[in-house]
């Protein structure tokens, strides 16, 4: 088996740590999910929390394309995307490295390395949250995915697991989004500027209140958004809640 590594020049000096990563793996580390993919935090020399994703071995014909770079492993391009986000502006943590190991020339695992993000809160409990706190996070959670748009990027997987945030206590918000793996690059029309909205959790005075102020930031006819945005809004939920418990009502 061969190992490969990329490290960002600003974190050349911890390489020996980044190489040991695969091996700490399974007895090491803070876990924060153990799926399909690991993730787990750990503290590097000099205090440095980062964040290290495995993803798990990619079944035989992703494998083939990863492998014969037909196309570009999730790990490689979440590292690659980081670039592309900050440059524009948009907070997502700071990628540090990417390890890939293979045998016989196929992929295996790979990893993704990130600064630990400090955000401790992610989308989960808007539902159950009072209008005086989703009402104003609705409002700046529009204009930060607006910038991201007016950029001429889509996270393609906008949900509430990956969408971390915090408020301060002069009560601004702050937004930062993580597995970035899957991107659109483009023009991001009205339509599907609004379609992106859809996997978040809230009732629909949640979503109106995002789909007005998105309107606002970027030029675009409120009502047109509000229906738009509600209507990709039941398309997803009504096949979700097929097989899933949210615990709250959709219809709200």
């Amino acid at each position: 088996m061969s190992t490969t590594i990329t490290i960002s020049p600003k974190y050349s000096a911890l390489r020996s740590f980044l190489e040991s990563l695969p091996a700490r793996m399974e007895s090491e580390g803070e876990t924060i999910h153990d799926g399909r993919n690991l993730i787990k935090v750990f503290t590097a020399p000099g205090g440095l929390r980062l964040n290290v994703k495995r993803y798990h071995r990619p079944h035989f014909i992703n494998a083939f394309v990863y492998s014969t770079g037909l196309r570009h492993p999730k790990g490689r391009r979440a590292f690659d995307y980081t670039a592309l986000l900050l440059r524009a502006g948009v907070e997502t943590p700071e990628a540090v490295a990417y390890i890939e190991e293979r045998c016989c020339g196929i992929i295996g695992l790979s990893y993704f390395v990130s600064l630990q993000c400090p955000y401790p809160n992610r989308l989960y409990n808007i539902p159950h949250e009072p209008e005086s706190l989703y009402v104003p996070l609705a409002k700046e959670l529009a204009r930060f995915t607006a910038r991201i748009h007016e950029a001429g990027m889509v996270h393609r997987d906008y949900s509430p697991g990956n969408i971390l945030w915090q408020q301060d206590s002069d009560g601004s918000f702050h937004f930062s989004v993580v597995d970035i793996n899957r991107m659109y690059f483009g023009k991001v029309s009205l339509k599907r500027g609004c379609a992106n909205f859809a996997r978040l959790w809230g009732t629909k005075k949640f979503f109106e209140t995002i789909a007005r102020t998105y309107a606002q930031a970027r030029h675009m006819d409120e009502e047109t958004c509000v229906r738009e945005t509600l209507e990709a809004r039941r398309r997803f939920w009504t096949k979700y809640i097929k097989k899933h418990d949210v615990g709250f009502d959709i219809n709200e």
